[in-house]
């Protein structure tokens, strides 16, 4: 007999309580279950369930044998569904958490042209800068910049480096001079991003030294990244802003990177997802297709 089919025949009867149950539940005959079980005790070279008239039980051996039987049909059955889905098109809703602009100019159109692909897959998305606990369930998929923490359970990918860009509009740099090295900083009016009350250092990297964390002079302080480089383009002052933000800007002239001399500081750009024995095929694809195109988006050209 089939040794994986006698597995499952014995697991039903023990879970069940008697082969009658198990040969109803299974659309067997009662004797075809018991031959079942004795050709597994027969293989085993040991008695599996003591019978007697009235009832049944599992011997030593049998509990600890029931208990990997069920381990490895429960893995068949996995290894089964990973197949059937590596087999299928994605579908379903994929739900995924992203910063809101970085979420918003990056990331949704990656996910949008994934879902012109792949008519059965549906998308939730949200954006929103507080940091979800995926360990709630409540999101297929994360996507951060920066530092990340260490979480149990939690698998991370980088999929792109942010790169960052000291910038200013012509007229500004007009009025104030041109910054040529971050010390000429503190000649400018800055404009800064303020988050839960605090003002974000800007960060400039230093080959085999640690990274220089500047905070300019500043009178305007800003939670939201599309406002600082509205008031970089309204002459009213210097930001440092991810390129991917500002690239339309700086290519019809209206801000002008400076400190040219200076490379650019780059954040990590993270996809999150829950640790499972089976990653999802939505899951995946996203994270493949979010991974191969955002670098394209992320770093400003070589000066």
């Amino acid at each position: 007999m089939d040794r994986l089919t006698s597995m499952a025949v014995f697991v039903k009867t023990v879970e069940l309580g008697s082969f009658s149950a198990a040969a109803a539940a299974l659309d067997l005959s009662g004797p075809m279950v018991g031959k079942h079980v004795q050709s597994l005790e027969d293989r085993l070279g040991t008695r599996l369930l003591n019978r007697t008239t009235r009832r049944q039980s599992l011997t030593e051996f049998g509990r600890t044998y029931y208990e990997h039987c069920r381990a490895i049909l429960n893995d068949v059955e996995a290894a089964e569904a990973l197949a059937a889905d590596q087999a299928s098109e994605p579908r379903g809703r994929l739900r995924v958490t992203m910063p809101v602009h970085f979420g918003r100019r990056c990331v949704a159109p990656i996910l949008l042209d994934l879902a012109r692909q792949y008519s059965a897959l549906e998308l939730d998305l949200s954006f929103s800068d507080r940091l979800a606990d995926l360990a709630d369930g409540e999101y297929d998929l994360a996507l951060r910049t920066g530092d990340l923490e260490d979480r149990a359970g939690i698998i991370s990918r980088r999929v792109a480096r942010q790169q960052m860009v000291v910038c200013a509009s012509p007229s500004y740099l007009e009025t104030h001079g041109r910054p040529e090295q971050v010390e000429d900083l503190n000649k400018h009016e800055a404009l800064v991003y303020r988050r839960a009350g605090i003002v974000a250092p800007w960060l400039f990297p230093r080959s085999d030294l640690p990274t220089i964390r500047f905070t300019p002079p500043y009178r305007f302080r800003f939670d939201d990244l599309d406002a600082i480089a509205d008031a970089a383009t309204a002459a009213m002052g210097i930001a440092w802003l991810p390129y991917w933000l500002v690239r339309d800007r700086i290519d019809d002239g209206s801000l002008t990177p400076v400190l040219s001399r200076e490379p650019g500081f780059l954040y990590d750009c993270y996809a999150l997802w829950l640790q499972t024995p089976h990653m999802p095929r939505k899951v995946r694809i996203a994270i493949d297709l979010i991974a191969s195109t955002l670098p394209k988006l992320m770093s400003a050209p070589s000066p």
